[in-house]
């Protein structure tokens, strides 16, 4: 695949990501354990409830798109950045009754299931984000700076919850602000996304999750972006 190829275009890659809404939910909700099928997932995009499913798990599913939505919104206004302030916003709408609280970085301590390695103190949180904010500055190239935010906020898990997906959403906000197609872990690689990032955990080191959150990048928006 040829990111090099791809000429950027705002307008284009969050047309695309629009319309690509439906799946961007179905896959993430899918990576919690949530089990809608996509044309669920559009029925109830379109304000329709699905039977079968718990009320908690529609919250999530709805949340993510509004928080989706939040994130086209302020990519149209063209104010979108790592801004401290403008995560914990979306983090109130991505985390709402499902985080242990939502808005606001944690105030305590948490843990990785499956990994000795421990996130950093509460106290140290507000620091951190400046930190990773100046840091990603130095990363080279527009996707491996984005991939680079995604592992930093995984890692740091700066909120009790979501943190992944948010890490997603901010990487793929510097994305499409810059005009570039977001990416889309799909859950059928849920697997294989799960061991690697149990051993980015472990030693902080970004090379691999960074390939393969390249190779999840659709070759049919690089064609279409390319064109």
């Amino acid at each position: 695949m040829k990111i090099d190829t791809i000429q950027p275009n705002q307008a284009k890659a969050l047309f695309l990501a629009k319309r690509e809404l439906p799946v961007l939910v179905w896959d993430a909700v899918n990576l919690e354990g949530i089990h809608y099928t996509l044309p669920e997932i559009q029925t109830l995009l379109e304000g329709v409830t699905v039977g079968g499913h718990k009320l908690n798990d529609q919250t999530i599913a709805l949340n993510q798109a509004a928080a989706w939505q939040a994130v086209f919104d302020v990519i149209e206004q063209n104010t979108f950045s790592l801004d401290q302030q403008f995560v914990c916003d979306l983090h109130a709408i991505a985390g709402a009754e499902e985080a242990l609280s939502w808005g606001a970085f944690r105030t305590g301590g948490v843990t990785i299931a499956g990994t000795g390695y421990q996130p950093p103190v509460a106290t140290e949180l507000n620091a951190l984000w400046s930190d990773m904010v100046n840091k990603s500055q130095k990363v080279n190239g527009v996707y491996e700076q984005a991939i680079w935010v995604f592992l930093q906020m995984a890692r740091t898990q700066f909120f009790y919850d979501v943190n992944k997906r948010m890490g997603r959403f901010m990487m793929n906000g510097l994305l499409l602000s810059q005009g570039y197609p977001a990416i889309n872990l799909p859950a059928k690689r849920q697997q294989e996304f799960n061991e690697l990032m149990l051993a980015f955990y472990a030693d902080g080191d970004v090379t691999d999750m960074t390939q393969f959150m390249l190779s999840c990048l659709s070759p049919q928006l690089v064609t279409i972006m390319s064109e």
